[in-house]
């Protein structure tokens, strides 16, 4: 009879990737009443929390307290972080295999979608992704620039991230200057020259992607009106049948204030948001230099499909004067070397959480949560149920005695091979002193911190 899972030879199971989808797999694994496990989580970064760092928009503290949970799991007994430590470079699936009895991937959606258009790879056309991670400090995309001399933006998307970037175009300094923005950026936003941000959506105001706490902020702003055209905001044939035959009331609260909107929610703002409906870009426009100078577009109308409403495009396009481009319409995972993946979705494949070949043939002791296994969907709290749904897969086939077979167990030998691998890797503990030199110059300046933005200073603060 089987004595893994016991505490004198627990289940050992790596968790590469240290966002939400990370965390909430290893509070479910370490709550086992009756099974021994223990785990141990890999990040690229010396900092964990993945896109609650790195995503989260910084003026929205309030959703990064679901870091405290996150520390909570890194204090339970069984806990160890190995942070800037990178699957793929400097550990491989086999070198896991050697001491996990399972591996468990959450490594998120790392790129973004192209639009597909003439033009997109101008000078000034950048992805929202690029755009979100350099205001919020992550170290790859601190050395980007963006040219915010451009007196209008377009942004191409509907949903919260597409409202995110708006927002921090459209805030103060001042409003921006007690949040955990990174320094670089606030500098760089509060010598903004943008004035009017456009924000297009493909389809209705009924269809609208972004949440309803988001669209009600954007009336908010100090120094920015958010403007709605009555024509745009008016609804079509198609979309007020649907609402009629199904009512939802959260889609009909975000009409009541996208209707509010109309002709503007701040008439002394320097600053103006207009939220476009119904138009698709199909060109950006290049000016000498070979930076965007405009965008075409076409005038859309609802048709239906199946049970939804697709955008079909008519005879009737406009042009729009933009300096600068933003794209956010979804971003798609990356492939991680020695597991299947499926290149359309952008996902590992997988059968609810478990690895699979495109055979259908389970991989034995792989499994994913997250975006990497769903696809980029759903906000934080998405991956809670989503990452519970594959641990009961992984605690079902431990008990079953379906696991991978380490030629080195042990908790010892797992830090001997990540040692000699990344002699510089970071523990939670000492991640923890990176958290407390953030904070403490966070509250000299009344911030929540002050990130620290390049790796080599992290590693410092570190100790190493």
């Amino acid at each position: 009879m089987s004595t893994l899972g016991t505490p004198s030879e627990p289940a050992l199971i790596a968790i590469v990737g240290a966002g939400p989808a990370g965390y909430y797999a290893a509070e479910k694994l370490l709550r086992q009443d009756d099974i021994d496990v223990r785990v141990d989580m890999y990040e690229k970064l010396p900092t964990p929390y993945g896109l609650v760092r790195a995503g989260v928009a910084p003026d929205h503290e309030k959703i990064k307290n679901v870091t405290r949970v996150f520390d909570k799991t890194a204090a339970r007994p069984g806990f160890r972080y190995f942070g800037n430590v990178e699957y793929g470079v400097h550990v491989s699936l086999a070198d896991l295999k050697k001491h996990y009895h399972q591996v468990y991937f959450s490594t998120g959606a790392a790129v973004d979608r192209k639009l597909g258009i003439p033009g997109e790879d101008l000078i000034r056309s950048h992805s929202a992704t690029e755009f979100v991670a350099w205001y919020n400090g992550h170290p790859e995309y601190r050395h980007l620039q963006f040219d915010l001399s451009q007196k209008s933006v377009a942004i191409i998307g509907m949903g919260n991230v597409a409202i995110d970037v708006a927002r921090i175009l459209c805030k103060t300094a001042s409003e921006l200057a007690s949040t955990d923005i990174a320094d670089y950026a606030l500098e760089a936003l509060s010598k903004s020259k943008v004035r009017t941000i456009y924000m297009i959506g493909r389809r209705g105001p009924a269809q609208a992607a972004f949440t309803l706490p988001e669209i009600k902020e954007m009336g908010t702003l100090e120094d920015a009106s958010c403007v709605v055209l009555e024509e745009e905001a008016r609804l079509d044939t198609l979309s007020e049948q649907l609402l009629t035959e199904t009512p939802d009331r959260m889609t009909s609260k975000k009409l009541e204030i996208i209707n509010s909107y109309i002709g503007g929610t701040n008439e002394n703002g320097s600053k103006e948001c207009q939220v476009r409906f119904l138009l698709s870009p199909t060109e950006l426009i290049s000016d000498e230099s070979g930076a965007v100078s405009g965008m075409k577009l076409v005038r859309n109308r609802l048709e239906a499909s199946g049970s939804r409403l697709t955008a079909r495009a008519t005879d009737e396009t406009i042009e729009l004067p933009v300096g600068l481009v933003f794209r956010s319409v979804g971003y798609r995972g990356v492939a991680l070397p020695d597991l299947p993946f499926n290149e359309s979705w952008g996902v590992v494949r997988n059968d609810k959480g478990r690895a699979v070949e495109e055979s259908g043939e389970v991989v034995p002791g792989c499994y994913v949560g997250g975006w990497i296994k769903r696809g980029p969907n759903g906000v934080i709290g998405t991956n809670k149920p989503d990452a519970f749904e594959t641990v009961g897969h992984m605690l079902e086939d431990l008990v079953s005695g379906i696991h991978l077979r380490p030629s080195n167990p042990g908790l010892e030998a797992a830090m001997t091979m990540v040692s000699g691998k990344q002699p510089r890797w970071v523990s939670y503990s000492e991640w923890e002193k990176i958290n407390e030199r953030e904070t403490q110059a966070g509250a000299a300046s009344d911030r929540p911190r002050v990130k620290i933005t390049s790796v080599e200073e992290m590693l410092t603060v570190a100790g190493k």
